[in-house]
């Protein structure tokens, strides 16, 4: 903590509210939807899908969401089967509002994703499906893509299947409130099996050497007309409930590299010298790192509430550097896996905000009915990987210049004050690198020597730039 009291809120929304509208410009941002796009989302939304499925309705699907999110892809149904456990997951379809090759679709292959700001979304989608027609919202009847992914008494996966339904949503729930029910043990089945579902999906990601870097999140954080910024740890629940994605995205991937045919998103093994360097950083750190335990147990092993801990995770984000995304057509790709779910794994779960998910979820339908998989998605899958790979680095980059632009509005009238801190990152020659401040949530670059990494230390605010979204630290 700073060794004086400092209240570090940002008091003028209006300048902030500026600063995210020159931000929206400089990275050239949609600006609403072209005339011809809402037109045709009206149009689909008063005619209904174009596809329905078997009638699903009997199942009482529950959403699990962050408290404000209206876009709801996915919903779920746990049960206990035989010895083991039946997970029912409905994913949004998509396909059944959008036609391919109209307006909407070409919107989507310009747009690739949602991007989030602090003064709204910028949707990947209309409005009109995103949140409305499209969305799992409660008690309503929705068209969906739903898996049915059967699991033995340990949590593996032992049968999948995946079909068009219509379900509906009994209750809407977000991550906080699943939380405190579990917690309480006043959570009733099905939503009780979260827990020990994700439980065994998290043993058997540890078995298989996969890797989940456990990283506070700097979260921006609105109250009234004012911004702040604080660390997001996340819960347990979230957790869980994302096992049940990845255990989806796992078997589509089975179902796609079985058919010789989809889209992967995929990620090479670390170099033998990057994991070298991790071994030599884990060292300086004191980070234990015993004879014969793999990248991943050491991850598991560790505590990101620990400064030298922190700044390990922080360096660790470099071995997860050239994620991608890999289409095939009549044969699986030399590179099928992705180092850090340690298994083939496949986007397919968030097709209302990501475009690769709609395309994928088709191929899978289609391989299991026994179908050919459309024309529509075969002449795109070529098309996907350079447009997501695109569409991350822009939602990258969006995340990155708010964050910059709320601690520049934080910091701006504290320059010249000292703040304590950790060194999370260190350029080879020592003389600059990353800070993460105890307070207020600020990640920043620094410049100077004298700097040890992982060590805790007192740096000076040298540069607080709202123009130019910039924070630079000095040792002090």
């Amino acid at each position: 903590m700073p060794r004086r009291h400092m209240h570090l809120r940002v008091a003028d929304g209006a300048r902030l509210r500026a600063g995210f509208a020159a931000l929206r410009a400089d990275l050239r941002l949609p600006d609403g939807f072209p005339r011809e796009v809402l037109a045709e989302a009206a149009g689909a939304a008063a005619a209904g899908p174009r596809f329905t499925g078997h009638d699903a309705t009997d199942l009482p699907f529950v959403t699990i969401d962050p408290a404000d999110s209206t876009d709801l892809d996915q919903a779920m149904h746990l049960a206990r089967h035989g010895s083991g456990y039946r997970v029912h997951y409905a994913i949004a379809d998509v396909a059944a509002w959008v036609a391919p090759d109209g307006a909407i679709d070409a919107e989507a292959m310009r747009r690739v994703e949602t991007l989030y700001l602090p003064d709204g979304r910028i949707p990947l989608h209309p409005a009109e499906l995103s949140e409305a027609a499209a969305s799992l919202l409660p008690g309503q009847d929705r068209p969906a893509l739903l898996w049915t992914l059967d699991l033995d008494a340990h949590g593996e996966l032992v049968g999948t299947d995946v079909r068009r339904a219509v379900v509906r949503s009994r209750r809407r729930f977000d991550y906080t409130e699943v939380q405190r029910a579990l917690d309480a043990g006043t959570a009733e089945e099905p939503l009780a099996l979260l827990r020990e579902i994700g439980l065994l999906r998290e043993e058997i990601e540890r078995d298989r050497g996969g890797v989940s870097l456990p990283i506070p999140e700097q979260e921006i954080v609105q109250t009234g007309d004012t911004w702040a910024l604080a660390f997001r740890a996340p819960i347990a629940a979230e957790g869980w409930n994302a096992q049940i994605s990845l255990l989806t995205g796992m078997a589509a991937a089975d179902l796609m590299t079985y058919a010789g045919v989809g889209v992967l998103r995929t990620l090479p093994d670390a170099p033998t010298t990057a994991l070298a360097q991790m071994r030599r950083v884990a060292k300086a750190l004191d980070v234990d790192w015993p004879d014969g335990a793999t990248y991943g147990e050491v991850i598991h092993a560790l505590d990101p509430a620990l400064p030298h801990h922190a700044a390990f995770l922080q360096e660790a984000t470099g071995l997860l550097r050239g994620a991608g995304y890999t289409a095939f057509d009549g044969g699986v790709p030399e590179l099928a896996t992705h180092a850090a779910v340690a298994d083939e794994y496949a986007h397919v779960t968030a097709p209302l905000r990501r475009l690769v998910d709609r395309f994928a979820g088709e191929v899978c339908v289609s391989v299991v009915a026994g179908d050919d998989v459309p024309a529509w998605v075969l002449g795109r899958l070529p098309e996907l990987p350079k447009a997501m790979e695109s569409g991350d680095r822009k939602a990258h980059e969006v995340e990155r210049e708010a964050v910059d632009l709320v601690e520049a509005a934080v910091l701006e009238p504290h320059v010249g004050e000292e703040f304590d801190a950790v060194v999370v990152d260190l350029n080879d020659r020592g003389d600059a690198g990353t800070v993460q401040l105890r307070t207020p949530a600020v990640r920043a670059k620094f410049t100077g020597t004298g700097l040890k990494l992982g060590s805790a230390v007192r740096v000076r605010l040298t540069e607080a730039d709202l123009a130019e979204r910039r924070v630079r630290f000095a040792p002090a």
